[in-house]
Order: structure tokens, then sequence, then C-alpha cells
């Protein structure tokens, strides 16, 4: 998982022991250490908790690059480190990760290096030859699927990992904003701590340290992608390559375990990755939230060992003040206890790296509230799912998708019925 956390200012070097404490603060991030580095000019201090996935024998971050003074805290992982290594020119030690390339490819190309990586990342950069007096860059990669938090108070900016974090560092009243009465979260980049903000996918922030001025920019955009023109089989068997691809390459090198329930976006990684074991969530007495026969049938084709776990209210009991207490603020997913048991459950089994699926359910429509706009609310209902009666209503998704779609197995698709 790995954590970050830092400051940067003209003093920043007389602020180590607060550093330190945000950095102890995350240790759970980092197994493998919680280490900080203070830059030669004094002005950032940045603290790194590592979990070493990639090369477990690699040297713990911060990392320092002696030639420009570059200062790096990265959490997260490049897939295509090693082949944009190549393409660029920079070579890696076999103990180097790809933090290492991250670093060299910033000294020589600057920002734009960000475009050349493939991963999930959330990073820390000082640079201490940009500007006047420094430059302290915080980057994010495009879709935001590692944290970084930031606030900017007296000169100083501060970041880190977990929002709590920062809360640590100084007065941060709670603010309820509206979104979080209606779906138990704040979305965009504000946070429920006032001055505390989350920096936006694929954003890139600069601090100069001379002005205490803060720039904005937007390194990728998601709308300036080209949409697909094509049929549907043209287009089905694009996607189909692009996950075959895709998906292995993300794969662990080591030891780690598949969340495995019966839908479409864990099912399709268990197939994509061969995990050496998948764990999957049941409840007694709940037969119709029951997935895990499909589960033991997935786990047997991949020739993965299933663990079953299988919670209860005494279990939730327990576990709740553990649950709030790793949660930076209230989340509205209702899987949130399922998740944890599975989590405690790996890690019983010595294993440092989890697979979960998030987002091939959206691309392959598995969800009931698709199919009621897909084949219509009678189709749904028709099929056992009376639960979904209310969203059934014609003033919710009540309404029947006409483009002619069809499911990807190339069954034909039931009438759309209102």
């Amino acid at each position: 998982m790995c954590g970050i956390a830092g400051l940067a200012g003209p003093d920043a070097a007389r602020h180590q022991t607060t550093v330190w404490a945000m950095g102890m603060s995350q240790s759970h991030r980092g197994p493998d250490g919680t280490l900080q580095t203070v830059s030669a000019d004094g002005r950032a201090v940045l603290a790194m908790n590592t979990l070493l996935i990639v090369a477990p024998s690699a040297q713990p971050g911060p990392y320092l690059d002696a030639a420009s003074g570059l200062l790096l805290a990265f959490n997260g992982e490049i897939y295509n480190f090693r082949q944009q290594a190549a393409a660029w020119g920079i070579p890696l030690a076999d103990r180097e990760t790809d933090a290492h390339l991250v670093l060299r490819a910033w000294a020589k190309l600057g920002t734009a290096c960000l475009d050349g990586l493939d991963g999930m990342f959330a990073l820390a950069l000082y640079d201490p030859r940009a500007g006047e007096a420094g430059r302290l860059f915080l980057a994010r990669d495009r879709l935001g699927e590692k944290p970084l938090y930031w606030r900017l108070d007296g000169g100083r900016l501060a970041f880190a990992s977990e929002v709590t974090t920062l809360t640590g560092y100084g007065m941060a009243p709670l603010v309820v904003r509206p979104e979080m009465l209606a779906i138990e979260t704040p979305v965009g980049v504000e946070t429920p701590f006032q001055g505390v903000q989350l920096l936006a996918p694929a954003s890139l922030l600069s601090f100069d340290l001379a002005s205490g001025s803060l720039e904005h920019t937007t390194w990728w955009h998601l709308e300036g992608r080209e949409p697909w023109e094509s049929d549907y089989e043209p287009a089905l068997a694009r996607f189909s390559v692009v996950l075959a691809e895709q998906i292995p390459l993300r794969a662990p090198s080591g030891d780690f375990a598949l969340l495995l329930s019966g839908g479409l976006d864990s099912s399709v990684l268990a197939y994509l990755m061969r995990p050496p074991v998948c764990v999957t969530v049941r409840y007694r007495g709940q037969d119709r939230l029951d997935e895990s026969r499909i589960a033991t049938a997935i786990a047997r084709d991949v020739g993965a060992e299933l663990a079953v776990v299988e919670p209860d209210a005494a279990d939730f009991t327990t576990v709740l003040p553990h649950m709030v207490n790793a949660l930076d603020y209230p989340m509205g997913n209702a899987a949130v206890f399922s998740e944890y048991m599975a989590y405690r459950a790996v890690a019983d089994r010595g294993i440092k790296v989890v697979v979960g699926g998030l987002g091939p359910d959206e691309f392959l429509m598995g969800y009931v509230r698709q199919a009621l706009v897909l084949f219509g609310p009678q189709a749904v209902l028709d099929a056992g799912m009376e639960a979904y009666r209310p969203l059934a209503a014609p003033t919710r998704l009540g309404h029947c998708w006409s483009g002619g779609w069809r499911p990807a197995d190339g069954s034909t698709a039931p009438a759309c019925r209102p």
C-alpha cells in the first residue's frame, strides 16, 4: 500500500519532529518501515511508509537523486517501469524499483514524464532547482486510485496519504457537507475537515516556496480520449483484447490474494490473473446474497485455494470500533464490513497483497440497476429480484434503453417491457 507525508516551506527542517509524527500515524501503510529525509537545503521534509512489492530487497524511500538534489516520496506502482526505463535510456540496477525510474525520469524530463507512466500512484517531489527557492510538486494518477491530501498553512504546504494525518498537523474543524447527508461521503476535492483538500485525479500541484503560490494543472484529460467508433462486435473484440493484455500486467509478481465474489469484476480478474488464493464472504441465512457457490466454481477453475469467511453479529460488534478508526471519514458503502473481514483473513495467512475488482461491473453492465434500464423493470422482477421493485418504479429507473444492445455472451436479450 505505502504512504507518503511531508512538509515544504522556508523553515521545513525545523519541523522534522512534526513530519515524523505524521509519518508514524500512517505506519500501518508501510510494514517494511517508515523513514524520512530532509532536503539538502532544509526546505522540504518527506516521509514514506514503505511496502516492498516490486523488489522485496529494495531500499525503502524516500529517494534522493544526488546529482540533481531531487527528493521523492512515492506511493503506488508503475506497471511499465522497465519498458519506460529502456525507452528513456534510464539505467536501473537489480534492486531498484519503479520509484527510482520516476525520480530519474523527472530529473531528465520534468513533469512530462507523467505521460509515460502506466500505473496507480501518488507522489511528492521536491525540486530545489525550480524557482528561486525550490518547488514541491504533488501528482496523482489518471483516475485517482491512490489518495493524496494537502493543506496550506503559514507559508508551508503539508501533504499526506490519509486525511486524518493532516488533522494532526494543525486545527481542522469538522464541516458537514450536504452530500454527506445524502450519500454518506463527500465528493470532489473537499473533505469533512476545513482547510484540507483531496488532490483531484490526474492533477499536478506546484508549490513555489519563494512566493508561497500554488499552481494547479491537469496533466491528463479523460474527456480528451477519442470515442470508439464501431459496431458492437468489433467493440466487444477490442474490449476483450485490452482486458486480456492489461490485467495480467497488473498481477503481483509474488504471493497475493483476490477478493472473489460471484460478480463480473472479480471473476474476470480471477481468470486473467490466476491468483493462488481467493477469499469470499457469505452470511448465514442470507441465501439470496450468497455467491460462494459461484466463487467455489471459479476458484476450482483457476486452481486457487478458496477461503470462505462467515462473519456474524458478534464479529460486527467486535470490529466496528476498528473499522471506524481505520476510516478517514464516513463511507456510504455497505461492503466495508465484508471487505474488512476478508482483509483480516488474508492478513492471517501472512499475505501482503490483495487484489479487488472495482470497475468491470460498470463496463460489463453487471448490476441490476443496469438490467433495469437495458431490459426493463418487468424482466428484472420476473427473474425473481422482487427486492428491486422500489427501484423499478417509473419515477426511478423505470425506462428502457432502445439501443438494441445484447449481453456479451451472445445470448438473446429479453424484450424491454416497462
